[in-house]
């Protein structure tokens, strides 16, 4: 039987995909739209360049790579998720702003597969960056472990977790290389009942150790079975990668949870237009659960 590839659209009120083309993405979050460069939007756009051009501001990595405002607006802005704040933010320095919109509808599966469960449950998060899925995970009850190669996203995920009022939640904020700390918690004894992963295709660790995905991932994957506790809750993983696929996340992650039993999940996260035009698939992912 063919695998089902599940579609799954964003579903947070603060945000909004306005059109999609030409390599890029016109975006609402709030009353802040904002034009950025993205890769996977191959196809010409649905709304004229007038529509575009009402940008607050934008991001386009062919023209010096830098932010450009067209309005006077703030470089930050306090956006809520259920609850949590997830804080945008317009650096000099990249186009992403530290929200991802189209992973709301996994933070939601997160929050309701830890809720469902009604016992104490343990999450490790690698790659975490900003950490909506952490913030999701501790305010549905989990303690979290977040793991993070770069001081600067794990700064950021801080002050998300403060202005969400987890501060004093139990969160281990980890400064680490993703693979080697696994497997110095696996050396350790330490056990996790759920597992959320979002690996990037090439990255550095805080001591320049270098990831790519397609040489590393499956030695994670297979540290991060010997992780699992013995009742095990979940695993969810999702990657931005253009190279690989739904079907390819789901084969690595059928390998990893082998003989546990529960059932296998892949697609992709998709940010859908309210108004009409194409959807614009941004990241693949796989999930194992009970």
């Amino acid at each position: 039987m063919t695998p089902e590839i599940e579609i799954w659209p964003d579903d947070w009120d603060q945000f909004e995909l306005l059109d999609s083309g030409h390599y890029h993405r016109l975006e609402k979050y709030g009353d802040l739209v904002l034009a950025r460069s993205e890769p996977r939007a191959w196809w010409a756009p649905e709304l004229p360049e007038s529509e575009w051009a009402k940008a607050d501001a934008a991001y386009d990595q062919e023209e010096g790579g830098e932010w450009a405002y067209r309005t006077k607006v703030a470089s930050s802005k306090k956006l809520d998720f259920d609850g949590a704040t997830a804080i945008l933010k317009m650096t000099r320095m990249s186009k992403h702003i530290g929200v991802f919109p189209e992973q709301s509808r996994q933070w939601r599966w997160v929050s309701v597969k830890i809720k469902d469960a009604s016992r104490p449950i343990k999450v490790i998060n690698l790659f975490a960056y900003t950490g909506m899925s952490t913030l999701a995970a501790a305010r549905a009850g989990a303690s979290v472990t977040h793991v993070d190669g770069s001081k600067v996203a794990l700064t950021w995920a801080n002050e998300n977790a403060t202005a969400s009022g987890l501060k004093d939640h139990p969160i281990r904020w980890i400064l680490d290389d993703a693979l080697k700390f696994v497997k110095r918690e696996v050396r350790r004894g330490n056990k996790y009942d759920a597992i959320i992963m979002d690996p990037p295709a090439f990255g550095r660790g805080p001591k320049g150790e270098v990831w790519k995905v397609e040489e590393s991932i499956v030695e994670l994957m297979a540290a991060c079975r010997d992780l699992l506790s013995e009742d095990p809750l979940f695993v969810f993983v999702t990657m931005y990668s253009i190279e690989a696929s739904p079907l390819s996340l789901a084969n690595l992650l059928t390998d990893a949870v082998k003989g546990l039993g529960g059932k296998i999940g892949q697609g992709e996260l998709v940010l859908m237009p309210k108004k009409g035009g194409k959807p614009l698939p941004v990241s693949m992912f796989a999930h194992w659960s009970r």
